[in-house]
């Protein structure tokens, strides 16, 4: 087995370990004895439970980027790859977040360290929002005098949603109400007259 293939194989069976029984219920040496391979090799990967955790993390965090991709490399007008992309991006991250278990707890409780690896991702993602609004704006769909401004606005409203739409709170009713939600975003609310 190659190098990269044993480090992604540490991480799947550390995933499934953290998901199953919780990041602060499983040792390295559960690990290394899951993985059939010994402390030696893990450690050669990684220096702690937590390194494996973050590799875990930007695991699941690539695993959300190659759906937002996908989305942006679609035929599509700027309005509806936007659309799109909200609700691929939300979906992806709930799906990460529920089938990962126990790691479902984790998440919540080790916010802060989830958002520090998140940083690359949001960097990305703001590229992103970015390139549909501004392709939005050069076939006069939408009006948006900063698009880095407008990018990070969209980010950082979607973020602010992701616990209560993880936590089935919302979703189903932004799922339900899809064409409402599509007309605020582009609508806004002032009643125009």
């Amino acid at each position: 087995m190659g190098i990269l293939k044993t480090k992604q194989m540490l991480v799947d069976v550390a995933r499934q370990l953290f998901a199953k029984d919780g990041k602060s219920n499983v040792t390295m040496n559960d690990i290394a004895i899951a993985s059939q391979k010994g402390r030696r090799t893990l450690y050669t990967y990684f220096k702690s439970k937590n390194d494996i955790y973050l590799a875990v993390i930007e695991r699941e965090l690539d695993f959300l980027m190659e759906k937002l991709e996908s989305v942006i490399l679609r035929n599509m007008k700027p309005d509806e790859m936007l659309v799109e992309y909200i609700f691929t991006r939300q979906k992806a991250i709930k799906e990460s977040v529920t089938r990962n278990g126990s790691l479902r707890a984790d998440f919540f409780r080790d916010i802060y360290e989830v958002e520090r690896a998140r940083r690359r991702v949001d960097i990305s993602e703001i590229k992103m929002i970015r390139k549909i609004l501004e392709d939005g704006v050069r076939q006069q769909i939408f009006n948006c005098d900063d698009t880095e401004l407008g990018a990070m606005i969209i980010l950082y409203s979607l973020k602010g949603i992701e616990t209560p739409f993880i936590r089935d709170r919302i979703s189903k009713r932004m799922e339900d109400r899809k064409e409402q939600i599509i007309h605020f975003l582009f609508e806004g609310l002032k009643i125009r007259g």
